[in-house]
């Protein structure tokens, strides 16, 4: 097996009575193991999802239905290390992210071990979600694949519809639990086993036939009542305090303000309801923080050791922040979107791109490992680099182009929504919305780049003023 490649991401869960709107969310920071990893938004048609899969990394190889839906998809520019398709949304409008790397422990890895030529983040999407005709169908087709074929790294992934959110966990090499995310809450789920409080007798649960008894057989439970998946099979470990726990707290602050919870805390909730109903603009938020208006910002004023305790939300790593969509109250045509940005979180807006499509734009879809300011991902990267050098200094220009930015895409997706009803191919017309949205984005971040660079050039350091 090829030496895994590791991501450390940031999923956030939303049902549809907990959003402003009644859709539902599922997104994800993909977050790399290095700053830059060039990526691409594709549909991949059936005709080019293949009949036989093999991985790059494990080299496990599974024959594949003949009957794939197509779906869109944010795969690696560079596929040395296999396609990593990340997330996307399929033609019957389920969604699917994947993955938010978790924890484990050893007592479930001496019983049940990972398996060296299994499958795992570089697979999963490909293999689940252009056959899948719900969310819990995907939860069902990726608990089978599990268990088996096995997999080598502990995952957690996201699956939505129009009325529902669930979550899956893998546990050890071949199990795996679910939870229905209840439709008037939220998670925040950091690269930790999540799921706590779990009833195996609940319809809105899921998990391997086998997993009450692995538990029971083996005395894997430390509680005196009740099953906690998190205590059972998770760590709670100092990495945790500092790496995992925080961002789920600063999530969680910002939704449920009197939630008065410590950072470092290990219990901290897994479902959680909100103050209010949760917008897009909530949703981006989060995936891009870095703990503002606390003493923990790596931009702010606090202390150097309090600035660099925490693992940001925001940070160098992200290579795309993805928020899919599932509309209620529109015609299905339109339900699917797909909301994208690439790069550090910190200076992009996400986009909101219709998933019934049978192209994407080329700014969004033709990266390579070649920079290129009109390539949006490199673009976003350059942005977020020159505004990481003096933040304050650059945040207002920020502020004021997201506002901008997500005025006129909400625009734009109202007009498109309205014209729906006299589009004769509704896919075509799509992507002719698509194409505009991409344009206005490409052109809207060229602008604050310009701006930011006209502006920080004066405050060079190589410089030197005698009236001349």
């Amino acid at each position: 097996m090829l030496k895994r490649i590791k991501g450390s991401c940031t999923t956030v869960l939303v049902g549809k009575k907990a959003s402003i709107d009644g859709s539902t969310m599922i997104s994800r920071n993909d977050d790399g193991h290095e700053a830059l990893d060039p990526q691409r938004f594709v549909v991949v048609s059936p005709e080019e999802q293949p009949r036989h899969y093999k991985a790059v990394i494990s080299g496990v190889e599974i024959d594949l239905p003949d009957n794939p839906m197509s779906y869109t998809s944010i795969p690696n520019a560079l596929l040395d290390n296999g396609i990593w398709p990340a997330a996307g949304i399929n033609s019957e409008n389920i969604a699917m992210s994947a993955t938010e790397t978790i924890t484990t422990n050893p007592r479930i890895q001496g019983l049940d071990p990972y398996v060296e030529g299994g499958i795992g983040e570089e697979d999963l999407v490909t293999l689940v979600l252009p056959y899948i005709h719900s969310a819990k169908e995907g939860v069902e087709r990726l608990g089978k694949l599990l268990e088996e074929f096995g997999t080598y790294e502990p995952n957690g992934i996201g699956f939505s519809d129009e009325n529902d959110v669930w979550w899956l966990e893998t546990i050890g090499g071949h199990h795996w639990a679910a939870v229905r995310i209840p439709d008037d809450a939220y998670v925040v789920a950091p690269n930790r086993m999540n799921i706590d409080t779990f009833n195996f007798d609940s319809p809105d649960t899921m998990c391997s036939a086998d997993l009450k008894a692995l538990i029971d057989d083996n005395h894997l439970n430390p509680d005196f009542e009740g099953y906690n998946l998190r205590h059972i099979f998770g760590s709670s470990s100092i990495k945790d305090t500092v790496y995992n726990n925080p961002r789920a707290w600063y999530g969680q602050l910002y939704l449920t303000p009197d939630m008065d919870q410590d950072p470092m805390e290990q219990d901290l909730p897994f479902i959680c309801k909100a103050n209010r109903k949760i917008t897009i603009e909530d949703v981006k938020f989060i995936q891009s923080s870095h703990f503002e208006n606390t003493i923990f910002d790596p931009y702010g004023d606090g202390d150097e050791s309090d600035k660099t305790l925490f693992r940001p939300i925001g940070i160098n790593r992200n290579h795309n922040v993805h928020i899919l969509q599932i509309r209620n109250g529109v015609s299905k045509e339109i339900a699917g979107v797909h909301w994208l940005a690439y790069g550090a979180n910190t200076f992009n807006t996400v986009v909101p791109f219709y998933s019934n499509v049978k192209d994407t734009p080329a700014s969004y879809k033709n990266a390579d490992g070649t920079f290129d300011l009109n390539n949006m991902y490199w673009l976003s990267c350059t942005t977020a680099l020159l505004g990481d050098t003096d933040y304050d200094f650059y945040v207002d220009m920020r502020n004021s182009f997201e506002l901008a930015a997500m005025s006129s895409y909400h625009f734009i997706q109202n007009e498109t929504d309205a014209g729906l009803k006299d589009a004769t191919d509704v896919q075509a017309y799509l992507e002719t919305a698509n194409e505009k949205l991409a344009q206005d984005s490409l052109k809207r971040q060229t602008e604050l780049l310009g701006e930011m660079v006209t502006s920080g050039s004066n405050r060079m350091k190589l410089r030197y003023n005698l009236n001349d």
